[in-house]
């Protein structure tokens, strides 16, 4: 297949690679274990088990917010001793809550029935499978792989190319285990429905290509590329511009153009997970630098403090001087060894005085634009120190801020000793800072708005429904109003009509009984015409009203 080349990167002279150094060495699983209540994201888990409780192997004791809630296996069986803030594995220094394991030394694994029929299972059964299982992308962004083959997808790519110097895990998994990633890699095809499927190695893996071309035959739609070794064409966007020629567009993610991208370790466990019913309960961690008596390729189980996996290389050297975990351009240095490994963690590094990089004063930007030539992502790092040197976050982010992968290769070429890694993460921190609060603002400002709109609503209405009771008490009144007029009017008309008639004849005395009776007559028949006529109610001159203690 034809390949692509990225912008910028770096060929680095190889170091002695722990992959190089036999085979995959078991790391004995220490007596007590450490689980971060946190993701590589910063995300909180949600812890399922109480200190006092006893789980077995695989038994999930926490899971992610994600839509399959993905588990955290528990590595081993034993009892949860306590809960508690220890330090991580984070540029911030800052502890988490963690989950504190004594092993029972039994291992007793909870039950998870295999899948052997994988094939007939519905892509939503597969996920759910590995949401259980705990899996998670293991080649250092640990996102919930089943979350990740939601999206619908024409191509998936398994990453085998190693994206640092020093880092051998994946080379040594394929090395030993490559009929487990080639059938993982058909299962998570499967389950995102991909068509196109390939696995990338880089052109110097000689052993590990040849030990995937062997399971080819059982996948016949699989391809295998083997792409320079150009640090970090193992990035995930540089991967899929070599072998797509397609660029991610900026601030999207790779399933925008169809394409996802998951490590061969990734694949491997998903792999375990269907077929064998295994949690994600350990993981292939190189051991590398002149700092270690003896560096390996080891399988350490998660959870396993860093001086555990150093104790079963032989331990330290004399000229020890610095500990990092990850690779040597985007790890982490660590102040100490007590720092639990965990899913995403794929090597550490012991590294002597001779192989770390001579610090040397900073030194003023010469413009030379040796690190906009390495940048792999396009982006014009010298701009951006500029902007930021000058508190213009919002000016940075504008250039792409977001975009930078943070590989590192400004700084390394950089003559002028600036660490710019160092100042991109910053400002990435404050402009994400600066984005959350105004989001903030503007839904308090929508909240403040939309009070407004429903308090006007509010007062139209009540001015609405008081002029229509208005106006209904007006049609009353003038419905009522002439019935009212009438009695008065007759007796005007009687008054006009004696007064034309003369003087009347005296009227026939009448006794006092007669008088009352017929003035009583009257009033009833004036009441009568007064009321309205829904409300007109039959009056005799003779009704009586009961009596108020009548039964």
């Amino acid at each position: 297949m034809s390949l692509h080349r990225i912008s910028g990167g770096l060929v680095l002279a190889a170091p002695p690679r722990a992959s190089a150094v036999g085979a995959i060495r078991i790391c004995p699983p220490p007596s007590r274990l450490y689980l971060p209540l946190i993701e590589s994201s910063g995300r909180a888990l949600h812890c399922r088990v109480e200190p006092g409780q006893h789980v077995l192997r695989g038994e999930a004791v926490a899971h992610a917010a994600d839509a399959l809630a993905t588990a955290l296996p528990a590595p081993t069986s034993g009892r949860i001793v306590a809960i508690e803030n220890r330090a991580i594995a984070h540029a911030s220094g800052l502890a988490a809550p963690t989950l504190v394991l004594d092993a029972d030394g039994d291992d007793a694994t909870a039950p998870m029935p295999p899948l052997p029929g994988w094939a007939d299972e519905t892509p939503h059964a597969l996920r759910r499978r590995l949401a259980d299982a705990g899996i998670v992308g293991l080649g250092g962004a640990g996102y919930a792989t089943a979350e990740k083959l939601a999206w619908p997808l024409d191509t998936l790519i398994v990453n085998g190319a190693e994206c640092e110097p020093y880092i051998g895990c994946d080379e040594a998994l394929m090395r030993e285990r490559a009929a487990d990633v080639v059938a993982g890699a058909a299962v998570l095809a499967h389950i995102a429905g991909a068509t196109n499927l390939t696995i990338a190695l880089e052109d110097r893996m000689h052993e590990a290509a040849a030990a995937i071309r062997a399971q080819q035959h059982r996948f016949p739609a699989l391809r295998v590329a083997l792409v320079p070794t150009v640090y970090p064409q193992g990035g995930e966007r540089q991967l899929i511009e070599v072998l797509c020629g397609r660029e991610v567009p900026s601030g999207d993610w790779p399933v925008a153009i169809g394409v996802a991208v998951q490590n061969v370790a990734t694949a491997a466990a998903a792999w375990r997970a269907v077929a064998h019913g295994e949690a994600l309960t350990t993981r292939i961690i190189s051991l590398a630098g002149r700092g270690v008596v003896a560096p390996g390729v080891f399988e350490v189980r998660l959870g396993t403090p860093i001086e555990a996996l150093v104790a079963a290389a032989g331990g330290y050297t004399p000229d020890a001087a610095r500990l990092v975990l990850g690779g040597p351009l985007m790890g982490l240095a660590l102040p100490h060894d007590g720092i639990a490994l965990t899913r995403t963690s794929n090597a550490v590094l012991v590294l002597t005085q001779d192989e770390v990089r001579q610090s040397a004063p900073e030194l003023p930007c010469i413009r030379c634009g040796d690190c906009a030539d390495a940048c792999p992502v396009r982006l014009q790092p010298q701009e951006l120190l500029r902007l930021l040197r000058h508190g213009d976050q919002a000016g940075a982010g504008v250039l792409g801020l977001a975009d930078c992968i943070e590989c590192g290769c400004c700084a390394y070429v950089c003559p002028s000793q600036i660490p710019l890694v160092d100042w991109y993460r910053n400002g990435k921190s404050a402009l994400a800072t600066a984005t959350a609060e105004r989001r903030r603002a503007d839904h308090a400002r929508e909240r403040f708005l939309a009070r407004n709109r429903r308090l006007a609503r509010e007062q139209a209405d009540k001015v609405a429904r008081v002029a229509a009771r208005r106006e209904q008490l007006t049609q009353e009144q003038a419905v009522v109003a002439p019935l009212q007029n009438e009695p008065a009017e007759a007796d005007a008309r009687g008054a006009a009509l004696a007064v034309a008639e003369g003087p009347a004849t005296p009227a026939p005395t009448m006794d006092k009984s007669a008088v009352l009776a017929a003035i009583a007559r009257g009033k009833a028949k004036r009441a009568e015409r007064a009321k309205p006529p829904h409300e007109t109610v039959p009056v005799s001159a003779d009704h009586v009203p009961p009596r108020e203690d009548a039964p």
